[in-house]
C-alpha cells in the first residue's frame, strides 16, 4: 500500500508515502469532515490512496490572488 499526495490545483506529484503500515490517525484524516474526505481522499483498488493536497507553488498563488481561492483549478 502506498499513499500519494497530488495537488489538487495543478495536478503535481507532491510526494508518496510507500512500504509503511500508518493508520488515518497518523495522517490527519480522521480530522476531515466527511464532505472534506470524500473531495480529498480515494481509494484505488490496489490498497493504494490518493490524497488531493496543494503543492507550495499553487499555495503561494493562492496567497498572492486570493481571487484564485473560488477556482478548482489555478493551472491546467
Amino acid at each position: 500500500m502506498a499513499i500519494h499526495y497530488h495537488c489538487r490545483h495543478c495536478g503535481t506529484n507532491v510526494g508518496t508515502i510507500s512500504n509503511m503500515s500508518v493508520h488515518s490517525e497518523q495522517l490527519g484524516i480522521h480530522k476531515l469532515t466527511e464532505e472534506e474526505r470524500l473531495h480529498m481522499v480515494q481509494y484505488q483498488d490496489n490498497g493504494d490512496i490518493r490524497v488531493r493536497t496543494i503543492c507550495e507553488d499553487c499555495q503561494e498563488s493562492l496567497e498572492r490572488n486570493p481571487d484564485y481561492h473560488q477556482l478548482d483549478y489555478i493551472i491546467q
